[in-house]
């Protein structure tokens, strides 16, 4: 038997640890871009103007400053003004 020569059970067992390997890599980028380390921080300003607007009957501006400073996307944004 020469010395590189891998028998079939041990190719198709280095395969499926290779293609699991993979699989697994694929999965854990997907769920890294989902849910991004660098949460948006709101401060305690940003709260007290988006309230003020809210108050005054202006939602979709506050929606549009919690946007402009947080970087959040339209409907989180708007979730967060509808519960202030």
């Amino acid at each position: 038997m020469p010395a590189l020569a891998i028998s079939t059970p041990s190719l198709v067992a280095i395969t499926a640890v290779v293609t699991a390997a993979a699989i697994w890599l694929i999965i854990f980028a997907v769920r890294l871009t989902r849910n991004p380390r660098n949460r948006p921080t709101i401060s305690i300003s940003l709260v007290d103007q988006a309230r003020e607007l809210k108050a005054a009957g202006q939602i979709q501006e506050a929606v549009f400053l919690v946007r402009g400073e947080t970087g959040m996307s339209q409907r989180a944004a708007a979730r967060f003004v509808n519960r202030l």
